[in-house]
């Protein structure tokens, strides 16, 4: 018999929360398979069986928060077998396969069944209903099922939700008066959801960038004319040599790079009473996700050419939308690029990500008039960029002088090339 446990993961992580268990008490399982999804603060992990054998027992039910180092389940020899029915109760059953006769399930009407009778009983659930259940923070002991061996299934759980009467109501100890309930909630319909690890985590870190740095913003403007007549003529010349699209975010990568070594503060950061000047260039990119807006890092973008930036960005976007992103790859970033362009977005400012102090916002390219000269007004591709930083070690000249060697660069190509 041996303990699986929860892996040290990254030193600023020191629990998750159990999002699905992969496998079920009695299910044989080899070394290095995945029995279970650990959801983190900033990454979903699977942990893996280190040693081969039968999956004993669950130590820790989907939904429960577990800490770095904490047994979540036991292994041991023995051939793989069913649970037993005493286990059956405390374990997840997929509601596929659940199959009810046509007579039978017309004579059934929904009601609690016997085996969720206790709160503290963790009643049948499919990992479906169960995730169902944890995101509308409702219980799935008060949920009626119409199957007849008492398994919650995901319809009933979004069955259950739409009523009013579903929504988590408060201990009578702590209930609102009539005049303290929103009006948003007295007696109209409402979703409640609770917040995700990762969510919630997003949200703490943002309040605190704003709480603890004097953030401002500047704006420019780019004529994208030079890069989308330059990308047009090699695209398909670029694609077929390196097998990775061209796009616009590595014209910005290789352009930020140039001015984060020309103004070197907005690429440094604060650590007490010191400045750390950053001799190395790891962007952030923001991607995002069903979970939230992710950051992973691609790695020395000064000694990388457009094919191996486009490529990097590529398969981290991939990793990231398939909740494939180790810890490695979020961590160590000294400047950041989000592009709320691609969503539709003309203007924004964007927010720091900590502990870094510069960030750059593209946005959409929008055909707008632009006076060539005194006396000719031309339709041109422009893009708004914005550059957030903290004010408390990059001044207002330094920050304009970043965004505006940004510009020259993006409205003069063959100038970036040459900065590469």
């Amino acid at each position: 018999m041996a303990e699986i446990k929860v892996p040290e993961l990254a030193e600023s992580i020191t629990e998750g929360t159990i999002a699905q268990w992969l496998k079920k008490p009695g299910d044989y399982v080899e070394k290095g398979e995945s029995i279970c999804e650990l959801e983190t603060d900033k990454v979903n992990v699977e942990i893996m069986a280190e040693e081969s054998g039968v999956l004993q027992q669950l130590l820790a039910n989907e939904g429960d928060t577990v800490a770095v180092g904490q047994a979540i389940a036991i292994i041991g020899e023995g051939a793989a077998s069913a649970p037993a029915a005493s286990e059956a109760a405390s374990e997840p059953v997929d509601e596929t396969e659940t199959v009810m006769p046509a007579d039978r399930a017309e004579q059934q009407t929904p009601q609690p069944v016997a085996v969720a009778q206790a709160p503290s009983q963790r009643p049948i659930a499919s990992p479906a209903a169960r995730k169902m259940a944890r995101e509308k923070g409702i219980d799935l002991t008060q949920v009626p099922t119409a199957d007849p061996l008492g398994r919650v299934r995901k319809q009933d759980v979004a069955s259950f939700a739409a009523q009013p009467a579903a929504a988590p109501q408060p201990a009578p100890q702590t209930a609102p008066t009539p005049a303290a309930v929103p009006a948003a909630e007295a007696g109209k319909p409402v979703i409640r959801e609770k917040m995700s690890r990762r969510r919630q985590t997003i949200a703490k870190r943002l309040l605190e960038v704003t709480q603890t740095t004097a953030m401002l913003t500047t704006f420019n403007e780019i004529d994208m004319s030079a890069v989308i007549d330059l990308r047009k003529r090699k695209k398909d010349k670029f694609f077929e040599e390196h097998d990775v699209r061209l796009g616009f975010m590595s014209f910005f990568v290789k352009a930020a790079v140039a001015a984060l070594k020309k103004y070197p503060y907005v690429n440094a950061e604060i650590q007490g009473d010191e400045i750390l000047l950053k001799k190395y260039y790891d962007i952030g990119v923001a991607v995002s996700t069903d979970e939230g807006l992710v950051v992973p890092v691609v790695r020395d973008c000064d000694r990388k050419n457009f094919a191996e930036i486009e490529r990097d960005i590529a398969e981290l976007a991939a990793k990231a939308r398939s909740n494939k992103l180790s810890l490695a790859d979020l961590q160590g970033g000294t400047f950041t690029i989000t592009n709320g362009g691609v969503f539709g977005s003309l203007l924004s400012t964007p927010l720091l990500n900590g502990p870094q102090v510069g960030i750059l916002g593209m946005h959409s390219i929008k055909l707008r008039p632009v006076a060539i000269d005194e006396e000719r007004i031309e339709n041109r591709p422009m893009m708004y960029v914005a550059l957030s930083y903290d004010h408390r070690i990059i001044d207002g000249k330094e920050a304009v002088g970043f965004l505006k060697t940004v510009k020259d660069l993006i409205e003069n190509p063959e100038d970036l090339l040459l900065e590469s």
